[in-house]
């Protein structure tokens, strides 16, 4: 079921953005079939089968060092729509299975290859993470306090600048080859899509309207109606009111003076107005806060963790989480109006569905016994 139902797609198990990536694309139907490491490294990823990552796939074991191994997985990508690996430049060609040697045995071929910083570039061969990419493109020196930049967690990078514009470019390279025939090679780094996410803060600036400062913008928690409050009880709640009608409204439903709250645009009085909101917030609990404002055109919601979200009546309306294997975790996103996508399988341990698989792909039971006994 889902729009992707029919599409073969090979990931090379790796961490952070391209399992993400192939997850999306696994929850729209494809078929996902991660070739696990023979040995893998310790510290590296979750267990397979408690990663949520790895939901509505299969997972097979090959040793890729191996002659065998290496021909059991060109033998998969004979077959396959896609393939998606997160190696270090240069690694994939040197194990066997670069985007050459793939395209040789199947040109329509869509080839993703997920890193930090490229397949080129003075940076392209070195070690990095979430934390480096979005340093190099601007968005970790715009989000924190005035102090110091904070991380935020690893969205913005990996998984914004990364698997989503990894997912972009191949379903787009996708409908390409299949009206052509000729398939591509996705070059998707971090660094390129995470410059792409601060667009809106080159216009803003070229504008006028944004400086480098942190906490001095409109949209970083200088603003006193666009930021977060603490309640009577120690939680949060966020306020979003940009426009003025939802702006008197938030006026109105606070008790405030509407005359002491004249400009909002007035930078200069930013500073004190947020002393009245933090007192004035801090007089009541989330709770009821929520009572007061939630449902209203203030542009309010409270700030809730990860477990507290699934609980929430719009999410539940929504069918926004779902349990699958005894974990909570978000449903398959976007919805569609035609098609209807499965709840997914509960993750695969590794290797569980290495007969299963190699045995559609026309291996026979020999082949493949002599694979085991080979340890390939």
């Amino acid at each position: 079921m889902g729009p992707l139902n029919g599409i073969k797609v090979i990931e090379l198990k790796g961490i952070g953005p391209a399992p993400y990536a192939t997850m999306l694309l696994a929850d729209l139907g494809a078929e996902v079939i991660t070739v696990e490491r023979s040995r893998k490294p310790s510290g590296i990823g979750f267990p397979s089968k408690m990663d949520i990552n790895c939901r509505g796939k299969k997972s097979i074991v090959l040793n890729l060092k191996t002659s065998e191994g290496l021909a059991a997985l060109l033998k998969l990508v004979d077959s396959a729509d896609m393939l998606v690996e997160a190696y270090r430049p240069g690694v994939a060609e040197k194990l066997g299975f670069g985007p050459d040697v793939c395209h040789a045995r199947n040109p329509k071929l869509v080839y993703g290859r997920m890193t930090g910083w490229g397949q080129s570039g003075p940076l392209a061969h070195v070690a990095g993470h979430d934390i480096n990419y979005i340093s190099l493109t601007g968005p970790l020196a715009a989000i924190g306090g005035s102090e110091l930049p904070v991380p935020p967690i690893n969205l913005v990078g990996d998984y914004g600048g990364g698997s989503l514009f990894l997912v972009m470019g191949m379903l787009a390279a996708l409908h390409v080859a299949t009206q052509t025939g000729k398939g591509d090679v996705i070059d998707a780094a971090i660094t390129d899509g995470t410059a792409s996410l601060m667009s809106i803060l080159h216009s803003s600036h070229a504008l006028g309207v944004w400086n480098t400062k942190r906490q001095s913008n409109l949209f970083d928690g200088a603003a006193y109606f666009y930021r977060c409050y603490e309640c009577a009880d120690g939680k949060h709640v966020s306020i979003g009111s940009l426009e003025p009608q939802f702006y008197a409204l938030l006026i109105d439903k606070m008790g405030l003076d509407p005359k002491a709250f004249g400009n909002p645009q007035d930078v200069t009085k930013w500073p004190a107005h947020a002393k009245v909101f933090e007192a004035a917030f801090k007089t009541k609990t989330r709770d009821q806060w929520c009572e007061i404002m939630e449902g209203t055109d203030i542009c309010f919601a409270p700030v809730l963790d990860f477990t507290e979200a699934p609980h929430h009546p719009h999410n539940k309306a929504r069918n926004t989480y779902i349990e699958i294997g005894g974990i909570t975790q978000p449903a398959p996103a976007p919805k569609f109006s035609n098609s209807v996508l499965d709840t997914p399988k509960a993750p695969p341990a590794e290797g569980q569905d290495t007969d299963q698989v190699l045995a559609s792909y026309g291996f026979s039971d020999d082949e493949i016994a002599q694979l085991k006994a080979g340890e390939v």
